[in-house]
C-alpha cells in the first residue's frame, strides 16, 4: 500500500525519508533532555565565573523548567493550528539561537533569560515532534516502534547529558551551553528537507487567545510557586496566595474552554479515564526519578566526595540500558500491550528506589548502587514509550498536538512539583552544620521514602486504571481489522467512546 506524504505510513519497510524524519525528531528530543541534565553539573563553575548566589544558580535550572512547563499546552495546540512542521522548525531554530547566546553571555540575568527562551522553545518542539510522529506513522506496531525509538532518545539524552557535562566542564562551562547550538541548527536544515508538510485545519481557524493566556499564566504561576516554595516556605503568605492565584486561573481557563468555539483543550478528552490515568502516571514517574536523582547527586558528591564525572558515570548504566533496548522495546509493547509495560516499568522503579535505601557511607557500587540504576533503566525502557503510546492512541490527527502537549505538561509540572516536595522533606530533616556523615546520610532517607512512595502511587494508579481502560494501540487495531473495520474508523470509534 502506498501512502501520501501527509498520511500515516502503514508500510512495514520504512523509506530513507521516514528514517530521516524520525532521526531529526529524535535529535530535538535528545537535545531537550541533554540540556536539562547538562547544566546541573556545570552550576558550581557558572556560579564561580559569573559571581552568582545559590538562589540565582537555581534559576538557571528553574528558568528552563518555567518556560517549558508553562507553555507546553500552548505549544501543543499551536502545532495543531499553525502546522506541526512549521512550529517544530521555528522553535528548534530559536533553541539553537538561545544556545549560542547562552554560551557567550557574561551576565547572570542574561544567562537565565536564555535558559527561559530554550525552555519556551522546547515547549513547542516537544509536542510538535510527538504529534508529527503520531500523524506520520500509523497507529499500531509501526507507531509503537517509532515512539519507542523516540522516547528512548530522550531518556538517553538525559543520561548522556550528565556525562557530557562532566567532561565539558573540565574545560569550560560555556561548552555545555554551546554544544546544542550546531546540532539544533543541523536539525533545522535537515528538517526542512525531510519532515513532511502537515495540513492545517480547513475553514476558518479560531485561535483561543483567552484560553491560551489563562492556561499559560496558570502553568507559569504554578511552576514558579512550586520552585520558590522551598525557599519562601510552603506555609508563607506568598506561597499560599500564589497557589490560590493558580487555582483561580485554572478555573477561569476551564470556564473559557467550555464556551470556546475551538478550545485550546477539548475538555472531553479529560473524561477519558485512560487519559487521566496516563497523565497522572507520567507525572509520578518523572517526579519520582527527578527527586531520586537530586538525592543521589547530593549523596555521591557532597557526602562521599565523588567528582562530577564520577557521579555522571554512576548514572550511565541506566541510560545505556535504555539506549541498547530501544530497537526491541516496540516489539515487546506490541506483544504485551501498553498497560502491562507501564505497570512493569513502575514496579522496576519502586524496587530500584527501595533497594537504594541500603546505602551506607562506604557502598560497593556493583552490589549497592548498580542494581538500582539497572532497574531504573529497565523501567524507563518499557514504561516511558508505553506512556506516550497510550496517551496518543485513538486520538484524532487534529488533536495529536493537544494530547502531546498535555502529556509533556504532566511530565514537566509533575517533575517540578514532586522535586519541590522531595527537596522540602530533605531540607526539613537536614543535619545541622558539623553533623556526622551518618547523620547527613540519615537526613537523606526520608526523601528516599517519599520518592519510593511517589512511584508506588503511580504503580497503584496505572495498575488499577489502565487494566480496565483501552488496550494498547497495536492490539486494538488488530481487533478492529479482524472485524473488517477500516483503520480510520477504528480511530474515530475510540475517540468518540472517550
Amino acid at each position: 500500500m502506498t501512502s501520501s506524504p501527509n498520511s500515516p505510513t502503514t508500510e512495514s519497510a520504512w523509506t530513507p525519508r521516514l528514517w530521516g524524519t524520525l532521526i531529526v525528531l529524535c535529535t530535538a528530543l535528545f537535545l531537550d533532555a541533554l540540556d536539562v541534565s547538562m547544566v546541573g553539573v556545570a552550576l558550581p563553575s557558572i556560579g564561580a565565573d559569573l559571581d552568582l548566589t545559590t538562589s540565582s544558580l537555581q534559576w538557571i535550572v528553574s528558568g528552563y523548567i518555567l518556560g517549558y512547563g508553562g507553555l507546553l499546552l500552548l505549544g501543543g495546540r499551536a502545532a495543531d493550528l499553525l502546522g506541526r512542521r512549521r512550529v517544530f522548525l521555528i522553535a528548534l531554530g530559536a533553541f539553537a539561537a538561545a544556545s549560542l547566546l547562552g554560551g557567550m553571555v557574561d551576565s547572570g540575568p542574561l544567562l537565565i533569560a536564555t535558559r527561559f527562551v530554550k525552555g519556551l522553545s522546547a515547549a513547542f518542539t516537544a509536542p510538535a515532534g510527538l504529534s508529527i510522529i503520531t500523524t506520520t506513522f500509523a497507529e499500531g506496531p509501526m507507531r509503537n516502534r517509532a515512539l519507542a525509538l523516540y522516547t528512548t532518545c530522550g531518556a538517553t539524552g538525559y543520561s548522556m547529558g550528565l556525562v557530557f557535562s562532566g567532561l565539558l566542564t573540565e574545560f569550560s562551562w560555556r561548552l555545555t551551553m554551546l554544544l546544542p547550538a550546531p546540532i539544533a541548527l543541523a536539525g533545522v536544515v535537515a528538517g526542512l528537507k525531510l519532515i513532511p508538510r502537515s495540513p492545517r485545519p480547513e475553514g476558518r481557524r479560531h485561535y483561543d487567545l483567552p484560553g491560551a493566556i489563562t492556561v499559560t499564566a496558570a502553568m507559569l504561576t504554578l511552576v514558579f510557586t512550586v520552585v520558590e516554595a522551598p525557599e519562601t516556605g510552603w506555609g508563607s503568605a506568598r506561597t499560599l496566595l500564589s497557589f490560590v492565584l493558580a487555582a483561580v486561573l485554572i478555573a477561569a481557563f476551564v470556564a473559557i474552554e467550555l464556551r470556546a468555539e475551538q478550545p485550546l483543550i477539548r475538555l472531553g478528552v479529560l473524561r477519558s479515564s485512560s487519559q487521566v490515568q496516563v497523565n497522572v502516571g507520567a507525572a509520578a514517574f518523572m517526579g519520582a526519578y527527578i527527586g531520586f536523582q537530586f538525592i543521589v547527586t547530593l549523596y555521591l558528591q557532597q557526602l562521599l566526595g565523588w567528582s562530577a564525572l564520577e557521579t555522571a558515570l554512576a548514572f550511565l548504566p541506566a541510560g545505556a540500558l535504555v539506549a541498547l533496548s530501544s530497537t526491541r522495546v516496540g516489539a515487546v509493547i506490541d506483544r504485551y500491550g501498553t498497560p502491562r509495560m507501564i505497570v512493569l516499568g513502575f514496579a522496576f522503579h519502586v524496587v530500584g528506589y527501595a533497594l537504594f535505601l541500603r546505602t551506607d557511607l562506604d557502598p560497593a557500587y556493583a552490589a549497592v548502587i548498580l542494581p538500582s540504576m539497572l532497574l531504573l533503566g529497565a523501567g524507563f525502557a518499557v514504561a516511558f514509550p508505553s506512556l506516550n503510546i497510550q496517551a496518543t492512541a485513538g486520538v484524532r490527527d487534529e488533536e495529536q498536538g493537544m494530547v502531546a502537549g498535555l502529556l509533556n505538561t504532566s511530565v514537566q509540572v509533575g517533575g517540578a512539583v514532586f522535586l519541590a516536595v522531595v527537596t522540602a522533606v530533605v531540607t526539613a530533616g537536614g543535619a545541622e552544620a558539623g553533623a556526622s556523615p551518618q547523620a547527613v546520610l540519615d537526613s537523606y532517607r526520608p526523601g528516599l521514602y517519599v520518592v519510593t512512595g511517589i512511584a508506588a502511587l503511580g504503580l497503584l494508579v496505572t495498575g488499577l486504571g489502565l487494566r480496565s481502560g483501552r488496550r494498547s494501540a497495536g492490539r486494538s487495531l488488530v481487533v478492529a481489522s479482524s472485524a473488517g473495520q477500516p483503520q480510520e474508523t477504528a480511530k474515530e470509534t475510540v475517540s468518540s467512546r472517550d
